[in-house]
């Protein structure tokens, strides 16, 4: 894709971007990976992009993830022909190896940013791309800010929720996702700030919540001094409620969220 614009991805996104299609669906379409295209899965999860990524390359792929149990099931699940790895964007030493980098639902959690996209450009060839697609602004889903804002009023959940510290990493707007690129030599193609929205039971809205988020709100690292069984399930309840309270429409809620899609070309 050496020879792509903004305009041409732009007009891809435009293609692709709607409330049927899932935010990894949207950021595969705009990447656009050929067969043959050595590619970069960051923050694979269980591996089940990864898979789908590589039956269309059937090339070189690579899946990295911080969590042992992730990295297990992937090579449990798809180990045939794909390289799972251990291992964050902060540490990976990667040395022009890629044409692609697929980024999804991973870059809120890098802590080191300009140490990860370093590495980005170190890992792929000249003219290589990345894309990323991740929860953006403080508000980046209304619906679980709702419910998590419960549980820091209720007697049961304040006093500890009161020591949470977010691990998260958030901008507000596209510029300040492109800035990030610009300044460790990448040239941006697309950057965007899009409300996706899918309707839920407020039961599968929870599972949701429970697939990602929870994973920060429940971390015992994300409080001053950790917190007991009690306040892990007292907040899950307060959650669980406040989903439902949300779910009006025919006990169904309309689930968004802000999410960034961008793609940018090592220079």
């Amino acid at each position: 894709m050496k020879d792509q614009t903004f305009s041409t991805v732009a007009q891809r996104y435009k293609e692709t971007s709607s409330v049927q299609k899932s935010a990894a669906e949207i950021l595969l379409s705009i990447l656009d990976i050929k067969p043959s295209e050595r590619v970069l899965d960051i923050g694979c999860g269980t591996g089940n992009l990864t898979k789908r990524i590589f039956d269309v390359t059937m090339t070189h792929t690579v899946g990295i993830d911080p969590s042992d149990g992730m990295v297990d099931e992937s090579r449990k699940s798809f180990g045939s022909g794909i390289s799972f790895q251990k291992m964050s964007a902060e540490e990976m030493a990667f040395d022009n190896e890629f044409d692609v980098i697929f980024c999804n639902s991973t870059f809120q959690w890098i802590k080191d940013v300009d140490a990860a996209i370093a590495n980005f450009r170190r890992a792929l060839t000249k003219g290589g791309r990345v894309g990323i697609q991740a929860p953006a602004k403080q508000l980046y889903c209304p619906n679980f800010v709702e419910a998590v804002n419960e549980a820091a009023r209720d007697k049961r959940t304040a006093k500890t929720f009161g020591d949470f510290i977010s691990p998260w990493l958030f901008f507000e707007t596209s510029d300040e996702y492109s800035k990030l690129f610009v300044r460790n030599g990448f040239h941006v193609l697309f950057s965007e700030i899009q409300k996706i929205e899918s309707s839920h039971t407020a039961s599968d809205t929870f599972k949701v919540f429970a697939s990602g988020a929870i994973a920060g709100y429940l971390n015992k690292a994300c409080y001053k001094d950790g917190f007991d069984d009690d306040y892990s399930r007292d907040f899950q309840t307060i959650v669980k409620e406040a989903f439902r309270k949300q779910a009006v429409n025919e006990g169904k809620l309309m689930l968004v969220f802000n999410r960034i899609f961008l793609v940018a070309t090592k220079e």
